[in-house]
């Protein structure tokens, strides 16, 4: 099983699951270091949180947060994805060299098309109920969260590939906790579409379930203790369709998918 793994590094002062705990650089560079060597087959970096209670980070300053983390993986060869949705701040990460920009936004600012188009980075194009900005809190129907889904992504993805984008260097986050609503049914009923959403679009899909408010309500545990629940559910998206996850913990999920494929693999 080929499941690509996305190491979460938040240099933030404010993220829901490790605010500032590795905003100083060395605390940084070290985490990155330690991710990858735990089974993580890219860096995915904010310096900007999306949480509700977040605070706007200028681009100048998520920039800096960012340096020393690109120029480490450029020297390691570590492919690397900037997490922002900001414009200025994704431009910079395109100009780094940065292999994938991630954007909760599923890339909104149509100014900046001709750029993208012009680059040769993969764009993880995430669905978020808010539309734009960071994460809120409202409420959806799972009933219906689907075609909520299908419609933003029909819609975004005309959009970026009329401006010249080819259709090969997307990917789709369905989203995950608030940003698909604030009934955790709605988180579980888009894992159990997943196998859905592959076939209408035919393109890789990234779960980030790691953490996630919706785990931690229907597990009734704390951040600290969420693991064993955000690895479960990481197994099922990628058993049921997902090609990458995105994951604060590669080292559990990488063991957690070796033992899977040598299992399924037997016989054979």
């Amino acid at each position: 099983m080929a499941t690509f793994i996305f190491g979460i590094l938040n240099i933030t002062e404010d993220s829901f699951s490790d605010g500032a705990r590795y905003l100083e650089p060395k605390a940084a560079l070290q985490h990155a270091r330690d991710l990858m060597a735990d089974g993580a087959d890219a860096l995915d970096v904010g310096a900007a949180s999306s949480n509700p209670r977040s605070k706007h980070v200028p681009a100048d300053v998520e920039i800096a947060r960012l340096k020393p983390i690109v120029a480490l993986a450029r020297k390691q060869g570590w492919k690397i994805s900037i997490d922002s949705f900001a414009t200025e701040t994704q431009a910079w990460g395109l100009n780094a060299g940065a292999d994938y920009l991630n954007d909760i936004q599923g890339f909104a600012d149509e100014s900046f098309y001709p750029q993208l188009a012009a680059a040769k980075a993969k764009l993880i194009v995430m669905h978020s109920v808010q539309g734009l900005g960071r994460a809120q809190k409202i409420d959806t129907d799972p009933k219906t969260i689907m075609g909520r889904i299908a419609d933003f992504f029909e819609e975004r993805m005309n959009a970026l590939m009329a401006a010249g984008i080819a259709r090969d260097r997307l990917i789709l986050d369905p989203g995950m906790g608030l940003f698909v609503g604030t009934k955790p049914e709605v988180s579980l009923m888009v894992l159990r579409r997943l196998g859905l959403l592959k076939s209408v679009f035919g393109l890789p899909v990234m779960i980030s379930v790691s953490r996630k408010s919706f785990l931690r309500k229907l597990a009734g545990r704390e951040v600290a203790e969420i693991g064993p629940a955000s690895l479960a559910a990481e197994l099922y998206a990628a058993l049921h369709g997902a090609d990458m996850i995105r994951t604060h913990e590669p080292k559990p999920l990488r063991d957690a998918l070796t033992i899977w494929s040598h299992i399924s693999s037997i016989d054979r």
